[in-house]
C-alpha cells in the first residue's frame, strides 16, 4: 500500500485543497451566506443532507428570496410561466423559503405564485417589509387580507398585473401597513394587447381591472405614507388622480404612464399642489387611431392635447 492510502476510505485531500467534510456545520452556514441565492438553492442546499441541515440551521439565510433577476434575464414573459406546472414551481420555493426563514424572511420577489402559497407564507413572516408578487393570476383578495393582517412591517408592495386583487386589499393592506412607501399597481395595456397574445391567456388580458377609480380613493384615504406611487394603465379618471393628490401629500414619485382616461389639463391641476413630488410620469404614448371612437374626442388636435403626441401636428 503506498505511503497515505486510507484502507476502505478516500485518498487524503491534496496538498492546497481543502477537506470540506470536515467543516463543521456553523463553518458550512458561514460559508454558505456569501453565496448567491441560485448557488444556495441550486448547488449547497442539493449537494447532501448534512449540507442542507447546515443551511437550515440559518434561518438568515433565507431572509431574501428574491427570484426577480431570473424572471428578468429572459426579457419578455413566456408562455410556460403562465401554466400551473410552473406555479407549483414557484409555491414550493416559496413556502420552502418561509419556512426555512423561521420568521426571518424580509424579501420576497416572485412571479406566477398562488393564493394559498402567498398565505402561506405571509402567516409565517411578520418581518416581511418587501413583497413584490407581479403577474400572479391565482392571488387574490382572500391571501391579500392575510398579508395585511400579518404582514405590519411591509413598505414596499407590487401587485402590478394581479387581476383578482381589488380595492378591498389595497383598503386592508393601507390600514394595517402603516409603513407602506411603495406601491405599483400595473395592469396590462389593454389599449393594445398584441405584444401579450399567446403568451398571457386571452380571458386574464380581458379581465383587467376595471375600477381605477375606486382604487385611487382606497389608495388616497389609507395609504397617505406613500412617496412612490406606479399605476401604468389604470383606468382611473381625473376623478381618482384628484383624490390621490388630496390624500397622499408625501408622494415624490408617480408614475400614470398609459393612464388613456386622463388629460394633460387635468393632470396639471391635479398635481399643482404636490410640493414633494419630483417625477411624474405622464401618459405621453402613441395610441392606435383604432382604440377609440373619434366621435368620442373630436378632431385630431384634441387627441395630441390629450395624450400628447404630438404625431398629428405640422
Amino acid at each position: 500500500m503506498a505511503t497515505g492510502d486510507v484502507a476502505g476510505g478516500e485518498p487524503p485531500a491534496a496538498e492546497g485543497e481543502r477537506d470540506w467534510s470536515e467543516m463543521t456545520p456553523v463553518c458550512l452556514a458561514e460559508a454558505f451566506s456569501r453565496l448567491g441565492l441560485e448557488d444556495l438553492w441550486r448547488g449547497a442546499m442539493a449537494c447532501c443532507r448534512a449540507w442542507r441541515d447546515a443551511a437550515a440551521s440559518r434561518p438568515a439565510l433565507f431572509a431574501a428570496l428574491d427570484l426577480e433577476p431570473a424572471f428578468a434575464s429572459v426579457g419578455a414573459d413566456a408562455a410556460e410561466w403562465w401554466t400551473p406546472a410552473f406555479q407549483r414551481r414557484v409555491d414550493a420555493m416559496l413556502r420552502s423559503a418561509s419556512s426555512l426563514a423561521a420568521g426571518e424572511l424580509r424579501e420576497v420577489r416572485v412571479r406566477h405564485c398562488s393564493d394559498d402559497a402567498l398565505a402561506f407564507a405571509a402567516e409565517r413572516s411578520p418581518k416581511l417589509s418587501i413583497l413584490s408578487i407581479r403577474s400572479s393570476p391565482s392571488v387574490s383578495d382572500r391571501s391579500m387580507f392575510i398579508v395585511a393582517s400579518s404582514c405590519h412591517m411591509l413598505t414596499e408592495l407590487d401587485i402590478s398585473y394581479c387581476h383578482e386583487v381589488s380595492y378591498k386589499s389595497l383598503e386592508m393592506i393601507g390600514q394595517n401597513c402603516r409603513n407602506l412607501i411603495v406601491l405599483k399597481r400595473n395592469i396590462f395595456n389593454w389599449l393594445d394587447s398584441s405584444e401579450h397574445v399567446g403568451i398571457v391567456p386571452d380571458d386574464y388580458l380581458r379581465d383587467c381591472p376595471q375600477d381605477g377609480d375606486r382604487e385611487a380613493i382606497a389608495i388616497s384615504k389609507f395609504m397617505q405614507n406613500l412617496k412612490h406611487l406606479v399605476i401604468r394603465f389604470s383606468k382611473l379618471s381625473v376623478v381618482g388622480l384628484n383624490a390621490i393628490s388630496g390624500g397622499c401629500k408625501e408622494l415624490e414619485v408617480l408614475d400614470l404612464y398609459g393612464c388613456a382616461n386622463l388629460t394633460l389639463r387635468g393632470i396639471q391641476q391635479a398635481t399643482s399642489n404636490m410640493k414633494n413630488l419630483k417625477e411624474l410620469e405622464k401618459p405621453n404614448f402613441y395610441i392606435p387611431r383604432s382604440s377609440f371612437h373619434m366621435g368620442r374626442y373630436g378632431h385630431w388636435q384634441l387627441y395630441d392635447e390629450r395624450f400628447q403626441t404630438n404625431v398629428f401636428q405640422i
